[in-house]
């Protein structure tokens, strides 16, 4: 109905969307929903199982799968706080031979997947293996079956694998929390009589608990979500069984009800670490000057470096000198695999749709927030970053029945329009994959391209605009080119995450095609660790990349803050 203004004259209508349904508001609402429908698919496809399938699952596979599970989780958890904590406190209060080496190669394992490490040590670690013939030579045992060591095809194996590669999560975070506190409360309890190791139970490691917490999170998600090495050693979590109820049975709807039953979990370890931390807010007060670093010499300084040491050498150097051996070994006696070639490009095209369709997806979620300044585009990107919470079976399950229909919709539709047959031109192609992998690693360009927009003043947006520029013209010609950092730094590590990605690979990649982490794994089903030295090593060495990058810019922002803490503390005589 025209308005009427107050001459009486009517005025003409002009449609409008209200500054809450914008255009880019919207599209980022349709990005949380791409997110969100592998999950809603997901109980779909629950659903339609049978209804006498549920007590057959609770009767014969959940009460083993979540035993493993539990134990899994329960272990590695354990394990990586025992060793990634005092690693952390080490290295940021301490100075002692090696430090300065060992504070960034504490990252280097997150550049080895853990189903890599499991393939090495059941070669390194086989009674035929090189470990047990150089201890059997040493003693002089002639029989293999003079000398075995424990079997690491075992929840304890894999919980010592796991860990190794997983630690740096903690690690990292713990690392900056430490580094970042003030020394005036450890001060204060220094001079009520506190030892320095009581004045880290009592003051340090409760400040340094937010972020600790938040470190094993990711870590016990990445154990949850884990299929190569759990598999490999012979650990049946639900991942595993998620796997072996589609493929091996062919049984899609019991696949998915597992899948909810973990999602079940995935979403309780999330509520429980956001109510470890309700109420546990920290502010210092006072001078922010960091504490003076504690020199460790003689027995001391040797016990720091060898125990910080130990978990770089169990989760870096073992499994790229077996590897490095391997592949030469195997190359020289057969030359080199020209299939690599094939799967490395066929790895890399993957790689690279995924960095495309996240990136993109990443910016508009990202840009939702910086323009429209609207508390509802802070929950689309919080939706739209729960993909890296979600297993990536679970969310191969979800996504497949959604683009089967859309396939199903879209022969159809071609076939009676143009008497053409599209075929399964998603769910049959490399593009459900992609899919998949932009939905599980959303998260990270979400995240960088909101972390270069803070430092961005919204007074560039406004100087553009005034001086005539529209808005696709501001992002275009000022925004865009000041992100390039955050996007580069955002591709690259999407683009190894995505190389890297095994689960939802598994169960999404198109009949015939290879990549290089599928090859790991149908070498290590067979037992010929030597034929997939080579693809496991190329893996690890793409990692290399942006796990240097993480430590130089995680050193370079704590050596700032420590800066910065110290120029704005006040003056002593």
């Amino acid at each position: 109905m025209a308005e009427t203004a107050l001459t009486g004259e009517p005025r003409a209508t002009r449609l409008r969307l209200p500054r809450h349904l914008s255009p880019l508001l919207m599209a980022s609402g349709l990005v949380a929903l791409f997110v969100l429908l592998p999950l809603l698919a997901l109980a779909g496809i629950a659903a339609r199982g049978s209804g006498d399938m549920w007590p057959h699952l609770i009767a014969t596979v959940l009460p083993d799968a979540l035993a493993e599970t539990g134990l899994l989780v329960l272990g590695v958890g354990v394990v990586t706080l025992v060793v990634a904590v005092p690693c952390a406190w080490l290295v940021a209060t301490c100075t002692f031979p090696g430090r300065s080496v060992l504070e960034w190669a504490l990252l280097l394992p997150l550049a080895v997947p853990g189903y890599i490490v499991a393939f090495s040590y059941l070669d390194v670690l086989h009674p035929l293996g090189p470990v047990q013939e150089a201890l059997r030579a040493l003693l002089g045992i002639a029989s293999p079956r003079g000398l075995r060591l424990p079997d690491v095809r075992s929840t304890g194996g894999c919980i010592l694998v796991l860990s190794a590669v997983l630690y740096p999560y903690v690690y990292l975070s713990a690392r900056a929390s430490f580094v970042l506190q003030s020394a005036a409360a450890l001060e204060v309890a220094r001079t009520l009589g506190a030892s320095r190791w009581r004045a880290f139970l009592r003051i340090g490691l409760p400040l340094a608990r937010p972020a600790i917490v938040a470190g094993l999170t990711l870590v016990l998600l990445e154990v949850l979500g884990d299929i190569g090495a759990s598999e490999f050693l012979g650990v049946r979590t639900l991942t595993v069984s998620i796997y072996s109820t589609w493929v091996n049975r062919s049984n899609l709807p019991g696949a998915a009800q597992i899948a909810l039953v973990m999602l079940a979990l995935v979403l309780g370890l999330i509520l429980l670490e956001r109510w470890a931390r309700r109420a546990r807010r920290f502010v210092a007060t006072g001078s922010a000057r960091p504490q003076a670093p504690l020199r460790l010499t003689g027995l001391q300084g040797f016990a720091a470096a060898a125990f910080c040491a130990l978990p770089v050498m169990l989760g870096f150097l073992v499994p790229l000198l077996h590897l490095s051996i391997s592949a030469a070994r195997r190359m020289a006696e057969t030359g080199f695999p020209t299939r690599i070639l094939g799967e490395a490009a066929t790895t890399a095209a993957l790689a690279a749709g995924t960095v495309t369709l996240g990136l993109g997806l990443g910016l508009v979620v990202a840009l939702g927030q910086r323009l429209t300044r609207a508390p509802l585009a802070s929950g689309f990107a919080r939706v739209a970053s729960l993909g890296y919470a979600v297993p990536g079976t679970v969310l191969a399950v979800g996504l497949l029945s959604p683009l089967a229909g859309f396939d199903n919709m879209l022969d159809a539709a071609m076939k009676q329009a143009f008497g053409i047959s599209t075929g399964l031109l998603l769910s049959g192609s490399g593009a459900a994959l992609v899919m998949a992998l932009a939905i599980r690693f959303l998260a990270i360009p979400v995240g960088g391209i909101e972390a270069g927009f803070a430092k961005l003043s919204p007074h560039l947006d406004m100087a553009a605009r005034s001086l005539g520029s529209s808005q696709p013209r501001t992002v275009r010609r000022v925004l865009l080119p000041l992100l390039r950092p955050a996007l580069a730094t955002a591709a690259l590590l999407v683009f190894v995450d995505a190389m890297k990605e095994l689960p939802a690979t598994l169960l999404l990649r198109p009949l015939g095609l290879e990549t290089l982490a599928t090859h790991v794994y149908g070498e290590a089903a067979r037992g010929t660790y030597e034929d997939g030295a080579l693809a496991a090593l190329v893996i690890l060495l793409v990692g290399l990349g942006p796990v240097m990058l993480l430590a130089r810019m995680s050193s370079s922002a704590l050596a700032a803050s420590a800066d910065g803490a110290r120029g704005s503390s006040p003056a002593r005589d």
